[in-house]
């Protein structure tokens, strides 16, 4: 993405604690934009010009609401919104606890839409805004384990829970594009294989040797879909689910 082209703009990152976020942030503020970087915990990063850290707990609506309302006082205007806060799971679906099921969805999905929602309200408001959410290639190919195989894969491998909120998050993209495309409000989602982070240490060599292009994504390939979706420019792209897969899923 060239330099300053958010110039001027406002993000807000949620999830910017992780891998994904933080370099999603580090390069929207290469790009020229106030990054609002979100987490359950204030992300800790070095200061810089136009970077605001900013305590947030998706699964609770009234805080989440209250803090977008401030951020577009504040700031005047909320240009941009990327999902991506999110749990991963893994293991059977033969011994899911209710109570992981709800952690995942929770996160995952309905932290995905209540964010969603309390920006509608001030993109509205301009006729403006981008939203791009974080799903999966897992809420498409129903995971990338062999259990028929060999099930102990599935121990390290992305759960059902994980996959029905990412396929969840598809669906909200599809559905808040149609909504929103008069108020000139576009909604997106990238998609991605396994990516390089803490989160996929455990993914078994058998899984990575499935990626055709030989490797697992970056965070940085991650980030460059992103800033793509979510540029001024792209005013005719809404309702996309971007595969990021290195050809692990091809639809």
């Amino acid at each position: 993405m060239a330099q300053g082209a958010f110039a001027g703009q406002v993000a807000i990152v949620t999830g910017g604690a992780g891998g994904i976020g933080g370099a999603l942030t580090q390069a929207l503020l290469d790009a020229g934009a106030t990054v609002v970087c979100a987490d359950r915990e204030a992300p800790r990063r070095a200061p810089a010009a136009g970077l605001h850290p900013l305590a947030l707990d998706v699964t609770r609506p009234e805080e989440v609401k209250r803090a977008f309302a401030e951020i577009a006082r504040s700031q005047g205007r909320i240009d941009l919104l990327v999902n991506v806060a999110g749990v991963v799971s893994f293991g059977a679906a033969a011994t899911l606890t209710e109570a992981e099921w709800d952690r995942v969805l929770d996160v995952n999905l309905k932290g995905t839409f209540f964010c969603c929602q309390a920006v509608i309200g001030p993109m509205r408001e301009r006729r403006y805004g981008r939203i791009v959410n974080l799903g999966s290639v897992v809420g498409k190919n129903a995971g990338n384990a062999r259990p028929w195989r060999s099930p102990e894969e599935q121990d390290k491998a992305s759960n059902v829970a994980y996959g029905a909120s990412k396929a969840g998050v598809h669906a909200i993209t599809g559905f808040l594009a149609k909504e929103l495309a008069a108020d000139g409000i576009t909604v997106n989602a990238v998609a991605p294989g396994p990516i390089a982070t803490a989160m996929t240490t455990a993914l078994p060599e058998a899984l990575r040797a499935l990626i055709p292009v030989g490797r697992m994504g970056t965070v940085e390939d991650v980030a460059r879909a992103i800033l793509f979706l979510g540029s001024r420019d792209n005013g005719f792209i809404t309702g996309e689910v971007l595969d990021l897969n290195g050809g692990l899923w091809c639809d």
